[in-house]
């Protein structure tokens, strides 16, 4: 029972680490270094030069990584509550499948796969982790708008073409040119010089039609995305909060058990 109850408060000190900022400023740092790492691997010249220095710079690094995810998996109560999250999932996948790799004959997965390690700074920082769920959580939500978007290029790609055919058939000459063209509009991308203001020399009312769909596809529709995405990332937040309060709840739970044990040992003795 006391070894138990050792090993108990030995993973609740690793939960108490995790809490530290240290703890996520050092891993952030790692992270760091290895994408400057990967980044100096591109070179021809550095990575011949010194490639033993990079080979162990980068089994020192895995091992670090691998330490890091068994203190997150011991530092977790229950431990099997590590594997609800995805983001543990693609951290335990990185660093396992760093290690069937190891030392095969494929440096360029080996070279991708350290490269994917840069993406374990969005597990590591809340705020990033949050985005990237929200956006996540965007994509369900996207299918209403997509087929308003939709809607609203096929009638200004067909009026498109219907109007400016004649004047302008390298830009409207049919409703797949029109629909390319609308698109490269609603990017803002030189819509006004280049395509625009030459139809506007033979139609002086086109800036009707283009500053409509401008005003319509890019304000309108666009801000419907970010209300989207705002609304994913408040509930993301709450989640975060929720989960949070959750794993508060496990180590308490753990401590009275270990508490409990104690108790048990002294009535014993």
């Amino acid at each position: 029972m006391s070894e138990i109850s050792t090993f108990t408060r030995f993973r609740q000190r690793l939960a108490v680490i995790l809490d530290q900022p240290v703890f996520t400023a050092v891993v952030t740092t790692l992270i760091l270094f290895n994408a400057l790492l990967v980044g100096l691997e591109t070179s021809e010249t550095l990575y011949s030069r010194y490639e033993n220095t990079f080979s162990v710079l980068n089994y020192i690094l895995l091992w670090l990584f691998t330490i890091e995810v068994i203190i997150r998996f011991l530092g977790v109560f229950p431990s099997y509550h590590f594997f609800k999250s995805p983001w543990n999932w693609f951290d335990f996948f990185i660093v396992a499948v760093g290690h069937i790799f190891a030392g095969s004959a494929f440096i360029t997965v080996l070279r991708v796969l350290r490269v994917l390690r840069v993406l374990r700074a969005i597990t590591v920082v809340p705020s990033l982790r949050r985005l990237v769920d929200a956006l996540l959580r965007t994509i369900p939500s996207l299918g209403n708008i997509m087929i308003l978007m939709s809607i609203i290029f096929y009638v200004y790609a067909v009026i498109g073409t219907m109007l400016y055919r004649d004047t302008a058939p390298e830009y409207f000459g049919d409703i797949f040119q029109s629909l390319l063209t609308l698109f490269q509009v609603v990017t803002l991308e030189s819509w006004a010089s280049a395509v625009m203001r030459p139809i506007a020399e033979t139609n002086p009312l086109s800036w009707i039609y283009f500053v409509s769909f401008v005003l319509v596809g890019t304000f309108v529709v666009f801000n419907l995305f970010v209300g989207v995405i705002v609304s994913n990332v408040e509930k993301a937040e709450a989640e975060e909060s929720e989960d949070k309060l959750q794993k508060q709840l496990d180590h308490m739970e753990s401590e009275l058990s270990d508490i409990k044990q104690l108790l048990k040992e002294k009535q014993k003795d």
